[in-house]
């Protein structure tokens, strides 16, 4: 998932209009609710996403959306408000596996599709409630990064590289993330520890929690950050704590200044990414798609996994995403 420092976000209600006036004709009008767990990073992407999607589709759409700042009671609020205004779907990444089908159930029950992105309920619930849920693979994702790791340990011949992990462990997709990274990380390098795991998902805490593990274990090798704000948490901690040259970060989540810190490359060295934007253009096309009643078969629709290991990876992001939105 992605995560960052929860920012208020003002509910507004916007109106976009695609481009293409014969187009625009032939569409029918799209009035959808949106939820984000923040106003900027990643879900500035997935917004942005859902605004160009509506043009791409060649309709008209009225977003209705908040920030839920991850407090499933101002979710479900939202989410209730929603069903009054009467729109013909719900986007949203619910804030808890458990806690937010009570809410969701509601518009379910209501006759409104939900579809998730990024994060879901459990999957009985899902299930039952939601018409779709656009997805990166956790475990692919974790893999992934696990793979990047171990190549680069088995580069600097070290055969036990000691590990910290910065969490975002309260929802199952960071759990299963890790899963991937370790399976992965292991099988190139049999003798990698996991020496501590600790939350650290929000920026200001993640950089606390890193330097506090620094100081614990002075021979740690790296950190694996399960979210953008661990990421970059654990690359400020290296460097404010003088470890550059002994301690490097691999990390989720791509954004202006995770690919910078992965372009200057002294402690950044890889990264995996879903991009924000085409996740929020998939959930849209998705809810479109259970609106006109032809939701996916099977629920979950994936969505690629990027990877970034080098400095001119972190460089190409940045010429590609000059706006600074993933």
């Amino acid at each position: 998932m992605k995560l960052s420092k929860f920012a208020a976000m003002t509910t507004i209600a916007a109106s976009i209009c695609a481009a293409a006036g014969s187009a625009m004709a032939e569409g029918k009008d799209l009035k959808v609710g949106a939820i984000y767990m923040d106003a900027q990073g990643f879900y500035a992407g997935v917004r942005k996403g859902i605004q160009t999607g509506g043009a791409d589709a060649g309709r008209k759409l009225d977003i209705i959306e908040t920030n839920a700042q991850g407090d499933v009671t101002k979710e479900a609020s939202f989410i209730d408000s929603l069903i009054s205004a009467g729109v013909q779907a719900i986007i949203v990444s619910p804030v808890s596996a458990d806690g937010s089908y009570r809410a969701i159930r509601r518009a379910h029950d209501a006759g409104v599709p939900v579809v998730c992105y990024n994060t879901c309920l459990n999957e009985a619930d899902m299930k039952e409630y939601v018409s779709a849920y656009a997805v990166g693979d956790p475990y692919d994702f974790g893999h992934k990064l696990g793979e990047v790791a171990g190549d680069y340990f088995v580069a600097q011949k070290k055969d036990a590289p000691k590990i910290a992990v910065l969490n975002c462990e309260f929802v199952e997709v960071c759990v299963t993330r890790r899963k991937g990274f370790e399976e992965a990380l292991k099988a190139k390098v049999p003798g990698a520890q996991i020496v501590a795991n600790q939350e650290g998902a929000i920026l200001d805490k993640a950089v606390s929690v890193a330097s506090t593990m620094l100081s614990s274990h002075p021979d740690l090798d790296a950190f694996f950050g399960e979210a953008g704000g661990a990421t970059l948490g654990a690359a400020r901690a290296v460097k404010s704590q003088g470890r550059v040259g002994k301690t490097v970060v691999f990390g989720g989540d791509m954004t202006t200044e995770i690919a910078q810190e992965l372009a200057d490359n002294s402690v950044i060295k890889g990264v995996v990414d879903i991009s924000g934007q085409g996740l929020g253009k998939l959930a849209l096309a998705q809810a479109i798609k259970s609106i006109d009643g032809q939701p996916p078969a099977g629920i979950k629709v994936a969505y690629d996994i990027d990877v970034y290991k080098s400095a001119a990876d972190g460089q190409a992001w940045l010429k590609a995403h000059a706006d600074g939105i993933p």
